[in-house]
């Protein structure tokens, strides 16, 4: 097991180090501004798992279970127009072995309630989607076509393993579900359900 005892901080330098480990990651920042998405970012798990696998011994990629790309286009709210994108990205990667989940976060709003049990106000970027995710550690994603890294919450408790709820979400119940499996997978997690 990797020794998790942690530096003082973790720089950008180092969050990319471990983030390009993973050679989907690679390809999917190199071959994404192709596509022409507007405000499209890299997102969610495939981020920052491989600093916590890195933490604990295991291959960079182990536990990725898809890819998240957000993009934001509010011109055209429509499943059709979001699908197209979805097929056009599909061929675009068909040769990657990876499952790649494609949003437009203009339309969130749209079918959130239906998933996630209650509704929420439409998103005005990108980053909005990035910043509403549950557990603050996690909510981080990469520019495709600037590489800027997106995370308001910083690097630290991510690379020190710490759950706070994303005060954005704090009041949802389903925080401490989410922590629990990341937990589950990286048993040396601590989760702070008061932030």
């Amino acid at each position: 097991m990797t020794d998790r005892r942690a530096p003082e901080l973790l720089d950008e330098a180092g969050f990319l180090r471990h983030v390009r480990a993973v050679p989907t990651n690679v390809a999917l920042l190199e071959r994404l501004p192709a596509l022409g998405l507007p405000h499209c970012y890299l997102a969610a798990g495939c981020l920052f798992q491989p600093v916590w696998n890195h933490r604990s011994g295991n291959p960079p990629g182990w536990g990725i279970s898809d890819f998240d790309i957000f993009y934001f286009d509010a011109s055209d709210v429509s499943w059709e127009a979001e699908d197209e994108v979805i097929q056009r990205a599909a061929r675009h990667f068909s040769d990657l072995d990876a499952t790649i989940e494609i949003r437009n976060q203009a339309r969130v709003h749209l079918w959130y309630e239906q998933k996630f049990g209650r509704p929420i106000a439409p998103l005005t970027s990108s980053q909005d989607g990035i910043e509403g995710f549950l557990v603050a550690c996690t909510c981080i994603g990469i520019n495709v076509d600037t590489a800027d890294i997106h995370a308001p919450d910083g690097l630290q408790d991510l690379w020190n393993g710490i759950l706070r709820p994303n005060p954005k979400t704090a009041k949802d119940p389903l925080f401490l579900k989410k922590a629990e499996s990341y937990k589950a997978r990286w048993p040396w997690l601590t989760i702070q359900k008061d932030g």
